[in-house]
């Protein structure tokens, strides 16, 4: 064989093999398929996810079962990378559908939530990223829209209307932004205003704690028991049995966190599935490192602005 076409061959799969180690151990990259996470990542942008941000996870977990180097914890308001902790029908957790939420709560924390278990707490309570639903007259849309365009305010489409008003989200920034405009007449209101809605304390669990059981988080805590504990758990007549016993308070050998979607609109986030185990983290999502606008052409669309920013 010719000696230069070898060296080719060496270098080509010396590549490989450097970008094969890279991806499944220190970086990977995930594309961002919906608006849940706007305005800190956009629909459409690729994003580097940093593996080592709470320590590696070892790869393959069929053979190895979970193991963890130089394991640290997650931070409140990381935008976190983890698979899906509902996807028990695939048992082996790295082969699991892939989320992006951020963290809201970790192990200790005690959060408000309302009876859709969507949580405040200090920090994501003034989160300028945070979206909510705002109603308006349909006669103000084309205005609405001229606004957006000004402030270059992502337009997401309507999330809903009649004949007589549209709703759409925005950030408590953006929402700023067109009340300064609107001078004082203000036609833009939060759909469902928060005051008269009755918030419980929910406890994020940590390894070696107990939680109390009361009505409003009992099947949250039966369904993490059942899928990230490995416990048998039931609920007979509002009791929550563990392992064929009444019991009061719930003991757990993980550590879990609460996740939040910045728009709150988009339940792909612990409203829906939950706790998510420490053991489901892939890693903190790090640099947006590509960002097009959905449905545009090959040559238009691309948000150069945003190429190699920073997520925060």
């Amino acid at each position: 064989m010719n000696i230069r076409k070898f060296k080719w061959i060496l270098a080509f799969a010396g590549a490989v093999v450097v970008v094969l180690l890279l991806r499944g151990f220190a970086f990977t990259s995930c594309l961002i398929p919906s608006t849940g996470m706007e305005n800190s990542i956009f629909q459409g942008e690729r994003i580097l996810v940093n593996k080592w941000s709470y320590g590696l996870r070892v790869p393959f977990m069929s053979l190895f079962s979970y193991h963890r180097w130089c394991e640290s914890p997650v931070r409140r308001q990381d935008i976190v990378v983890f698979n899906n902790p509902a996807g028990i029908q695939q048992p082996v957790i790295d082969r699991r559908e892939i989320y992006i939420s951020r963290c809201i709560g970790v192990p200790g924390d005690t959060l408000l939530v309302d009876s859709l278990f969507s949580a405040t707490s200090p920090e994501t309570k003034h989160n300028p990223d945070k979206k909510k639903l705002y109603v308006y007259p349909v006669s103000k849309e084309s205005l609405i829209t001229s606004l957006m365009h000004t402030f270059s305010i992502t337009d997401d489409g309507l999330m809903g209307s009649n004949d007589t008003t549209h709703v759409r989200s925005f950030s408590r920034y953006e929402y700023y932004l067109l009340e300064q405009a609107m001078y004082g007449q203000n036609w833009l209101q939060p759909l469902s205003p928060q005051k008269d809605i009755e918030l419980k304390p929910l406890i994020v669990p940590g390894k070696g704690k107990y939680i109390r059981v009361y009505p409003w988080n009992i099947t949250l805590l039966r369904n993490t028991l059942v899928m990230h504990e490995g416990r048998q758990a039931e609920i007979k007549n509002d009791i929550l049995y563990v392992d064929g016993n009444p019991t009061q308070h719930c003991y757990f050998t993980k550590d879990y966190y609460w996740m939040g979607a910045n728009n709150t609109i988009n339940l792909s986030d612990s409203r829906l599935f939950g706790f998510v185990p420490q053991d489901h983290i892939i890693g903190k999502a790090s640099v947006v490192w590509f960002s097009k606008e959905k449905e545009t052409g090959l040559f238009d669309g691309y948000r150069w602005n945003r190429f190699f920013r920073t997520v925060k």
